[in-house]
């Protein structure tokens, strides 16, 4: 999940992340300005059939989607001025005929869905998949760390609220409860596996936290490890699996690219040498999470097939190559497809030959996009990879719509000039190259359809299920109402 990609900008992410406005969603959410996903969609193709509006469904709600609300909203005497004028709430929805609460994906037997909640935002976290357990296998708590002498470290607190009740309502639901244990480490992992004591301890230890605790079993999450730590990690998902008895075993791991992707000249003599033993861990791990996300400019194949710019969290088509040599080892009945829920934004200048070069600013919740998208008067749209992305000139009065969108309740009585927006910086594959030239910064980032999009992918191929990487009450609201439901 590059967790620890994520950390270095958390810093930022957060100031970002409380932008973001938590939205429980019943049967059908309230839809408004900014909000986007299948319901959305539903929204426009219906307001499309009564006359109301003339643009092509993208699934995000911008400004013509709120003229032909306010349009329909006030010829039908529902509401015409204040602060429900433009929102598309129960009335609105009646008025509407029912058909805007989106259409759920059929659930196919065996298929499982599940997430992970990160510590950090473990209050909106919480409060956002509750009432959405119903539609989950798993859920992974997204709190225990590894400290640097082999140990546990309990990050968010799982024997206080609001992990207590929430562990409660999902063991009741019969939602297995699957806590992750993460390091980024690879200096540390390398120095506890190869230490035959410390790693036997820390098999003890987990094993012993998981029964003690009644949990259904354990994530291991250990990124970044080095090729040499390839067979003790090995032994120690041997170790851990022999000790864990009837408790599941995932385990959570990198995308493996093919190395044919990865070069357009001769491979290096170590492009196979891996860090991870598929192989063992085909033997090892009752189900094998994929991190098939930040996937950037590392498939050198697309990369030069794409239109620039180029830089995405997860497209379809290298997660596809992903899942096939993946599957080559591990057992299709175990992969789980990680999926993003999150974005980017990047700084983007041109190299000197050929190409561009994308310098990471910080990770997002989409929240954060959608606002500063409506700051700039931009639409975002769906790109090559099938996510949503937009580009901006970085100037004085785009710096102030960046401040304005960080901070929660500024879209409707700050919105900045349009003038700093033209139609030359919206985002095209086809024209970009002429109408707009870098420097520039480019949001790129993960929403309801596009998860949707990656499910289908997953069902298609015949894998075991999805795990999204991360429900913290950030994320496109309605990618509840795409996710397989399962009860």
């Amino acid at each position: 999940m590059r967790f620890f990609t994520f950390l270095k900008y958390i810093s930022v992410a957060l100031v970002l992340f409380a932008s973001v406005p938590f939205m429980a969603e019943a049967a059908t959410r309230t839809l408004v300005s900014g909000t986007s996903g299948a319901d959305v969609r539903t929204l426009q193709q219906t307001l499309a059939a009564k006359g109301y509006l003339s643009a092509t469904p993208t699934g995000y709600f911008g400004p013509a989607t709120l003229a032909a609300v306010k349009k329909f909203q006030c010829e039908k005497n529902i509401v015409c001025s204040g602060a429900s004028f433009g929102v598309v709430g129960p009335k609105t929805q009646a008025a509407l005929g029912g058909a805007v609460s989106g259409t759920n994906t059929a659930a196919t037997p065996g298929f499982e869905v599940g997430g992970w909640i990160p510590y950090w935002r473990s209050a909106t976290g919480t409060a956002d998949v509750l009432p959405n357990l119903s539609k989950l296998t798993e859920i992974s708590p997204f709190v225990l760390t590894l400290k640097s002498d082999g140990t546990l470290h309990d990050a968010g607190g799982l024997d206080k609220e609001p992990w207590v009740s929430f562990i409660a309502a999902a063991k009741a639901q019969k939602v297995r409860v699957i806590p992750t244990v993460m390091s980024g480490s690879g200096d540390a992992i390398h120095a506890i596996l190869s230490d035959t004591k410390k790693r036997i301890a820390l098999e003890d230890e987990i094993a012993k936290f998981v029964k003690d605790n009644n949990f259904d079993g354990i994530d291991i999450d250990f990124e970044g490890k080095k090729a040499e730590t390839n067979p003790y990690f090995a032994t120690f998902l041997k170790g851990l699996y022999q000790r864990m008895g009837n408790k599941w075993v995932y385990c959570t791991i990198e995308a493996r690219t093919p190395i044919s992707s990865r070069y357009t000249s001769t491979p290096p003599a170590d492009a196979g040498v891996y860090a991870n033993d598929f192989a063992a861990i085909n033997k090892y791990c009752d189900r094998v999470q994929i991190m098939a996300y930040d996937q950037g400019t590392i498939d050198l194949l697309l990369n030069k097939s794409r239109a620039a710019p180029y830089i995405p969290v997860s497209d379809p088509a290298w997660v596809e190559k992903v899942l096939e040599l993946t599957a080559q080892t591990i057992d299709k009945k175990k992969i789980i497809l990680g999926i993003a829920t999150y974005g980017y934004e990047y700084s983007v200048t041109p190299l000197t030959e050929y190409g561009y070069r994308y310098e990471r600013e910080w990770a997002f919740n989409p929240g954060y996009a959608t606002q500063l998208a409506a700051q700039l008067g931009i639409a975002p749209v769906r790109n090559v990879a099938g996510e949503l992305s937009f580009i901006y000139k970085s100037t004085k009065a785009t710096e102030k719509a960046v401040a304005l969108a960080s901070k929660p309740g500024t879209i409707a009585t700050d919105t900045v000039s349009n003038n700093v927006a033209p139609a030359s910086a919206v985002y095209s594959q086809q024209a970009i190259a002429g109408n707009i030239q870098p420097p520039f910064n480019i949001l790129w980032w993960s929403d309801a359809q596009a998860v949707a999009d990656k499910i289908a992918l997953a069902k298609k191929m015949g894998i075991r299920g999805v795990s999204l990487f991360k429900f913290d009450g950030g994320q496109d609201p309605g990618i509840w109402s795409i996710l397989p439901t399962l009860r």
